[in-house]
C-alpha cells in the first residue's frame, strides 16, 4: 500500500496509489494512515480516485482510520470510483463520511 500525503490551507490530503485496498493491504493500510495523519489537521481528505477495488477488509481500514483522528478531527473522502462508490452507500457508510465525486469537489467544498 502506498499514500502520499501534503498539507495545503489547513487540511491535509492523504493520496492512495493503489489499485485495492483489501483484505491483503488493510493493516498496511491503516499503520501508514495512522502515520500520514499524525499531523493536527482538522480536516484530512482521502483521495481514493486510484483506488478501483475496497473490500469489507478495506472499509474497516478506512472506519478505523476516521476512529484514529479522533471526534475533534474530520475524514472525508474523495475521488470514488462507481465500485467503491456503490460499496459505501450499499453499506451505509456514506451516513458516516461526506463523499466528494472528486478531489477538487472536496476542496471547494471547505471553501463554501
Amino acid at each position: 500500500m502506498s499514500l502520499t500525503s501534503r498539507v495545503a490551507d489547513g487540511l491535509q490530503i492523504v493520496t492512495v496509489d493503489a489499485e485495492r485496498i483489501d483484505a491483503a493491504g488493510a493493516i498496511q493500510f491503516k499503520e501508514e494512515m495512522r502515520s500520514e495523519t499524525a499531523s493536527s489537521a482538522a480536516r484530512v481528505v482521502l483521495d481514493l480516485s486510484a483506488v478501483d477495488f475496497i473490500d469489507s477488509s478495506g472499509l474497516g481500514a478506512i472506519v478505523a482510520a476516521m476512529k484514529q483522528l479522533g471526534d475533534d478531527r474530520r475524514l472525508d473522502l474523495a475521488g470514488l470510483s462507481p465500485a467503491v462508490d456503490k460499496v459505501f452507500r450499499l453499506t451505509r457508510m456514506d451516513t458516516v463520511f461526506n463523499l466528494y465525486p472528486s478531489l477538487h469537489d472536496a476542496l471547494a467544498a471547505e471553501r463554501g
